[in-house]
């Protein structure tokens, strides 16, 4: 069964439908995985065991009476407690919501993967309402590395990260605001996207939707290959009356990219924090893969994207913090895990007023508009996820840790579309991802590019 759990969630939905395997085998060898990694890892917060085998039973059951399967019928996949899951406790990793009454609905994109056959498995463990960029929390303790357990599995959909790439689940859902899908997947060595803003409902996501960081955060699917983002990203999109900011846009197949066409941007060094040794490697060798199946490959960093950090934490912390210390103190987290502590505190030098933030404002329109500029010449942009692999538990709060993350932080504030793909090793053995950009609405562009360096490792 050890191989079953190596394949992708598309695949495993194709050998339920061929009656190669049913979906009670399906979840039992995950649920096997789940229970051999999890005291290891800390992955995952709650096992929907009982469920789950009941779901699988009845899709068994479809499939002996002949009737048509759905796309992902029978497959599992676990979903970050932050995101609604009918009947559990959606706790957001935090104190106040430690005994909070068990959701009454799905949160969208949970629905609509149930409606295509999924079934949920797991909850995975996440940072104290999500502020880190690693997964550690007050009620469940800290996630590990599967690659390295004194290492963090990222944040925050860190858990999500580290359940897919030890094989307990195929794909998840995780959410990003500064990085939180892409940096745990650059660190597990899994595959994510996070989407154009606005392309996937925020129904049933804890915190919600809303206020001034409305445009910088996206739901985000994650999986251990590409393939199945090809696959899910069309049965997540979609108008939700629960999430009325959705902008209804076309989605685009990623099969109809004509890669022969594609000018790719590339750079290794954003001004803020230049990767180490390891990660320009790895993002020079994925540029250098494209340069045969491309128009062009060309190395240059975008102009203004050295502000992407300071832009990034003015617009989280204009307040210095004090909306995020209200909100946790409304909800009953009277004690907070000491990660977030340090993110409160990094945001205290952007507080300001009513006119500085008309001016924070005014700096995230020049630096759009500096990055669609650079846009004018390439269709794709390739960059480190991070300045660095996986780092040592209880570091990411480091500044010569945290400056990393800007890689991530430009594309909360552009919008756009940016998937992850593992495209290389460390020298001590550590995944590393390449992060793939394309224009809004363009998942098809970065979907397309993921697909080609999945090769390359």
């Amino acid at each position: 069964m050890r191989e079953l759990l190596e394949i992708s969630g598309t695949q495993q939905a194709a050998l339920i439908r061929n009656g190669e395997v049913s979906s009670v085998e399906l979840i039992e060898a995950h649920l096997g995985r789940i229970c051999e990694t999890n005291p290891i890892l800390n992955a995952v917060v709650e096992v929907l065991a009982e469920s789950a085998l009941l779901e699988a039973r009845a899709v068994d059951q479809r499939r002996a009476a002949g009737r048509e399967l759905r796309p992902l019928e029978g497959v599992p996949f676990s979903v970050k407690d932050s995101i609604e899951v009918a009947g559990t406790v959606c706790s957001a990793g935090t104190l106040g919501r430690q005994n909070e009454a068990k959701s009454v609905e799905d949160a969208t994109l949970v629905a609509r993967l149930r409606a295509a056959g999924a079934i949920p498995l797991a909850r995975t463990n996440l940072p104290d309402l999500l502020f880190a960029f690693e997964s550690d929390n007050l009620i469940f303790g800290r996630t590990n590395n599967p690659f390295d357990v004194t290492r963090s599995s990222g944040g925050s959909s860190g858990g999500e990260a580290a359940l897919i790439a030890a094989g307990g689940s195929p794909f998840g859902l995780g959410s990003d605001a500064a990085g939180s899908v892409r940096l745990p997947a650059h660190y597990c060595g899994i595959s994510t996207i996070k989407p154009t803003t606005r392309r996937l409902s925020r129904a049933g996501h804890m915190p919600p939707a809303g206020g001034w960081l409305e445009m910088v955060w996206q739901i985000g699917p994650m999986a251990r290959r590409v393939e199945d983002l090809w696959t899910l990203m069309p049965l997540l999109v979609g108008e939700d009356p629960r999430d009325p900011s959705l902008m209804p846009v076309p989605w685009r197949n990623p099969a109809d990219v004509d890669l022969a066409k594609l000018r790719v941007g590339y750079f290794t060094d954003n001004g803020i924090l230049a990767a180490d040794s390891d990660t320009d490697r790895v993002v020079r060798e994925a540029a250098g893969f494209l340069e045969k199946q491309t128009q062009s490959v060309e190395e240059r960093r975008p102009a203004g994207i050295e502000q992407s950090y300071d832009i990034e934490m003015k617009l989280i912390g204009p307040d210095g913090g004090d909306a995020l210390r209200h909100y946790l103190t409304d909800i009953g987290s009277h004690q907070t895990h000491p990660l977030l502590e340090g993110w409160l505190a990094k945001l205290e030098p952007y507080r300001t007023d009513i006119k500085g933030f008309g001016e924070y404002w005014a700096e995230l329109d020049e630096f759009r508009s500096q990055m669609f500029t650079y846009m004018d010449d390439f269709d794709v942009i390739l960059s480190p996820v991070a300045s660095q692999p996986a780092v040592p538990h209880g570091t990411s709060i480091d500044d010569s840790v945290f400056l990393g993350f800007s890689y991530t932080m430009t594309h909360n504030l552009t919008g756009w579309p940016a998937a992850v793909v593992r495209c290389g090793t460390s020298q001590s053995g550590l995944p590393i991802g390449v992060q793939i950009v394309a224009r809004p609405w363009r998942e098809d562009l970065a979907l397309a590019v993921a697909k080609v360096l999945e090769r390359v490792p």
